[in-house]
């Protein structure tokens, strides 16, 4: 997962120091070292680094961290703050034309990811309300367009492509036609990559730039190709001239350096990130949340807007009631259960809950819920409805029913019971899920 290395150097570190309560100069720099090495080791581009430290040092000795009743907590501000800064501050969204179609452009090298970028982009949008359409630019590599068309189909999302043209500027004018005709606010465009980075591409690209005008280019970049993230956003920047960056392949890269530098030397916005191989794993790059999740502190609002985005009202409405009612069972259980999937896996849902970066030993494999799934979908609806009568036979035949064992059975049931009282609790408690979780042993949740 992205980060993940990073992730782990700075939480020991901040761990270190909430507890506190005076710093010394050499806790300050033992700190400041572990900081240099863990952003080293993520492929940070060394002079960023430098300048990080340095700022971090000159705000740490101020007066105010002296001075603070929490210097350790004051230091690890001055960390997040910087970390923020360094991921672009705030968020930066895409510039819509008043006057539709708004024209985007997708650069890269080969392999990056465009393609399926495109597909993803136009899903993301159309889900704000806009009417995308994809353009297939690329006209060299074997199969791009059909790749483009079948990102279409899949996302039921249009594509325009002309398979007997190889004047790229021709097909990008002939697309825009048609996005007026069809009403269409958005048009992205698809275009060709280079192993490297050449002239010929660029020229092309230049051409492309100087006659459709596109309102965006955003660079797609490779998260897993560290440094070399870096040299290439560097050369599109200063050759074509970008308006931001879509960092690919988050969710495989354990070092993440290339977001934190890309930023920093382009001066342009990492806009959106792509976190996953599904059609809907984007989202738009939140410098602050980002710094959070690196620093195990939580995204709680990334989670509400995924939830937002999956569940169903009506099907939210009818939990609601049935907590009123304290009559949470086994079928509620498995709808909650398939709606949670939709939002992603469990482990990088499980990362943006404040806290949970405590419990080292906490493993959550998203198999076991396929596990968990077929044992409910065993049992028969009377056994759904109320689990209490679930006797040694019963398990057994749910056990053999399920592809899994009487154990298995027993622990799905022990944390079922913790789910129980959970809700209860959320229900009755002020608190709601703070107070709810209080005293519930969360290893307890593991198959």
């Amino acid at each position: 997962m992205a980060f993940e290395g990073l992730s782990s150097r700075l939480q020991e570190i901040t761990r270190k120091l909430r507890g506190k309560a005076r710093i010394t100069d050499s806790d300050l720099k033992e700190m400041l070292r572990e900081v240099k090495l863990a952003l080293l080791e993520a492929d940070v581009n060394y002079k960023i680094v430098k300048e990080f430290i340095s700022t971090i040092e000159t705000k740490a000795l101020g007066q105010d961290v002296l001075a603070s009743l929490t210097p350790g907590q004051q230091v690890i501000k001055i960390v997040k703050d910087e970390l923020i800064e360094l991921l672009g501050g705030t968020e930066s969204r895409i510039n819509f034309t008043p006057n539709p179609p708004t024209i985007i452009m997708l650069v890269g090298l080969q392999g990056s990811g465009k393609t399926t970028t495109s597909g993803k982009l136009a899903n993301l949008l159309r889900k704000q309300g806009k009417n995308p359409l994809l353009v297939a630019c690329d006209v060299y590599r074997p199969a791009a367009i059909k790749q483009l068309q079948v990102v279409g189909k899949q996302l039921n999302i249009p594509v325009y492509a002309n398979e007997t043209s190889k004047d790229v500027v021709h097909i990008a004018k002939q697309a825009m036609n048609v996005a007026i005709s069809k009403m269409n606010d958005v048009v992205i465009l698809d275009t060709a990559g280079r192993l490297h980075i050449d002239q010929e591409l660029m020229a092309e690209l230049k051409n492309v730039k100087a006659n459709v005008k596109p309102h965006e280019i955003l660079l797609v970049v490779d998260a897993m190709t560290g440094q070399d993230a870096v040299n290439v956003a560097t050369s599109f920047n200063e050759e074509l001239g970008i308006d931001g960056v879509i960092l690919t392949k988050l969710d495989g890269d354990t070092r993440g350096g290339a977001a934190l530098s890309v930023k920093k030397v382009t001066s342009r916005p990492i806009k959106f990130a792509a976190t996953g191989e599904k059609l809907s794993d984007i989202e738009v790059f939140h410098p602050e949340r980002m710094a959070s999740r690196i620093l195990g502190m939580g995204d709680i609002l990334s989670i509400i807007e995924k939830a937002e985005e999956t569940f169903d009202e009506q099907e939210a409405i009818k939990l609601e009631e049935k907590l009123k009612k304290q009559d949470f069972d086994l079928d509620d259980y498995l709808t909650q259960l398939r709606q949670m999937k939709k939002m992603g896996s469990f482990s990088s849902i499980l990362k943006m809950i404040p806290g949970m970066n405590k419990f080292k030993d906490l493993k959550v494999d998203d198999k076991e819920f396929v596990k968990i799934e077929a044992m409910i979908c065993s049992m028969t609806k009377k056994e759904r409805r109320n689990p209490k009568i679930l006797n040694g036979n019963r398990r057994r035949r749910i056990a053999n029913g399920s592809g899994t064992t009487v154990q298995d059975i027993n622990k799905f049931m022990n944390s079922f019971e913790m789910t129980q009282k959970m809700m209860k609790q959320m229900k009755n408690n002020k608190g709601g899920i703070k107070n709810a979780l209080k005293g519930i042993d969360l290893k307890n949740f593991k198959m």
